[in-house]
């Protein structure tokens, strides 16, 4: 038989490696992990699936909100964690806001954006704690206030006019007009409100610490970097307990057993902190009373 040009044997070779390659990478390999896997974490390599009645109830890897169709929260029942996905997996991620964004864009009364939807501003991160904060102290029946929030829930954030030397314009920017400034003088010169649409750009930008001290945590105000993150912290659980008993009218022993039968410790016994699952820690509460 005639030898074949090297282009052609080239090109079957190629060919063999391909086949080779996919039938490994493709096949074999594929179904000696997910067997080992089935074999040894079980559970786990399926997404750790929680089931109530036989059907699939959510992961226990994955947070879920427990709110009403108003969103809410349904007071029956552990709040998780806010995220800025809204839990949905295939949009994990965060708000990509950072600590230095505290200036809002206050919304201009009877404006409207390119699609005819009224404007609504933009809250920045600080306010965005500030109100979860303020709506958690409500829930809760405990003090919502914390260290540079103000009263009404916003960002205690000044606007300082010269930006350097002696001020002769303050502005708590992040509380629209007609509302009473967190603080009335700064330095001497009385505080305003501040009005929608105005530019405070060439302003000095004053955070007010104040002197409240927080008692909601800081995972019940932030979300995670996630936004699926499924526990949260003993200190939220141990807040939100007296309101599940209160509303379920079981004691709150019993609530607090449920609590730590749900607390996992930190990874590897020393990264992170224990935290508390809350889709488990719900659907024990749901046992209950069968």
């Amino acid at each position: 038989m005639e030898r074949l040009p090297s282009w052609i044997r080239r090109h079957i070779a190629a060919l063999r490696a391909l086949l080779v390659l996919t039938l490994v990478t493709g096949a074999i390999y594929p179904l000696l992990v997910t067997g080992v896997a089935q074999a040894v974490f079980n559970g786990n390599a399926d997404g750790s699936l929680l089931k109530e009645g036989g059907k699939d109830v959510g992961s226990a890897l994955i947070g879920q909100s427990f709110t009403d169709a108003d969103g809410n929260p349904i007071k029956t029942y552990f709040q998780s964690r806010p995220s800025a996905s809204g839990y949905d997996p295939s949009a994990s991620g965060a708000s990509n806001l950072g600590p230095e964004d505290v200036l809002d864009t206050l919304p201009v009364p009877g404006a409207k954006d390119d699609e005819g939807n009224p404007d609504t501003g933009r809250q920045s991160l600080l306010t965005q704690v500030c109100a979860r904060s303020k709506a958690i102290g409500e829930l809760e029946g405990v003090s919502g206030a914390r260290p540079y929030c103000t009263a009404d829930g916003v960002g205690a954030v000044l606007k300082v006019f010269p930006a350097a030397g002696t001020p002769t314009k303050v502005v708590s920017v992040n509380q629209a007009c007609p509302a009473t400034p967190f603080v009335p003088v700064y330095e001497g010169v009385k505080v305003e409100c501040g009005r929608p649409g105005e530019d405070y750009s060439a302003g000095r930008t004053v955070p007010v610490r104040g002197d409240a001290r927080a008692v909601v945590p800081p995972d019940a105000v932030t979300a995670s970097g996630s936004g699926l993150d499924p526990d949260i912290s003993i200190a939220y659980a141990e807040l939100q307990a007296p309101r599940v008993a209160r509303e379920r009218g079981v004691g709150l022993d019993t609530v607090r057993a449920l609590i730590r039968r749900h607390t996992t410790g930190r990874a590897l016994g020393f990264m992170g902190e224990p935290g508390v699952n809350v889709l488990e820690l719900n659907l024990d509460l749901d046992r209950l009373k069968r």
